[in-house]
């Protein structure tokens, strides 16, 4: 595992994990009422066809890319990031800026 971008404090964690010095006390029957949960959060069982430009899709693939992942796996992510809070739209607060015309 990479520990290049760790804080001192993640690379002592990582490292005492990794050497043993701490146990799960998962039960199995709490992993498996996880993975049932996980499973059907992750469920994939609806299809959608949208149009976008090719210049859009030419960044995604490319950010999917970076992340190594499919990019309608990078899609589907970030509207389930987007309608779950934790991706937000910066520009949603900004007053529209106004554009002053003058006569000449």
């Amino acid at each position: 595992m990479s520990k290049g971008k760790l804080s001192r404090e993640e690379k002592a964690l990582l490292e005492a994990v990794e050497a043993g010095e701490f146990e799960s006390v998962l039960t199995e029957s709490r992993k498996k009422k996880l993975e049932a949960i996980a499973s059907n959060t992750f469920k994939k069982d609806k299809r959608i066809n949208i149009r976008i430009s090719n210049r859009d899709l030419a960044a995604i693939q490319s950010r999917a890319s970076e992340e190594g992942i499919p990019y309608q796996t990078f899609v589907s992510s970030i509207i389930h990031k987007y309608i779950s809070g934790s991706l937000q739209d910066l520009t949603a607060n900004k007053p529209m800026q106004r554009t002053q015309k003058t006569r000449g």
